[in-house]
């Protein structure tokens, strides 16, 4: 507890700049949470995925898609094997007829990540 005095016309402007202050490191927080858990989706995917060669696995990314002094948005991609990705993950009509079962490696990856910032978020806000 502080024992600095504040006079009662000063005290809106000591609550702001108090609400401020958290404010910035709950930001520097919330944005290292959302990064790990890009970090860890892109992980996922390429452990789950099918794997011919390996190309399609080695593919995925993470990128700073959007970011403010107070949010951050974060996409994970297939750098140049994008056009896989919904045919693995749903599977597709053969050329002879037939069709090849999808294997979900996105979804369970995405969950996963959702789950691990929603834990560290909590976690990190002491909430």
């Amino acid at each position: 507890m502080s024992s600095d005095r504040v006079r009662i016309d000063g005290m809106a402007a000591t609550i702001m700049e108090g609400l401020t202050e958290y404010a910035d490191l709950a930001t520097d927080d919330l944005k290292a949470a959302v990064k790990k858990a890009g970090t860890t989706a892109r992980k996922e995917i390429q452990a789950n995925a099918p794997s011919d060669t390996g190309a399609y696995a080695k593919s995925w990314s993470v990128k700073n898609t959007k970011e403010t002094s107070n949010t951050l948005e974060v996409t994970v991609y297939s750098r140049n094997r994008y056009q896989l990705a919904h045919l693995l993950e749903f599977g597709h009509a053969k050329r002879g007829g037939g069709r090849v079962a999808g294997k979900s490696h996105i979804a369970p990856a995405e969950e996963k990540a959702v789950s691990e910032l929603e834990q560290e978020i909590t976690r990190k806000l002491g909430g």
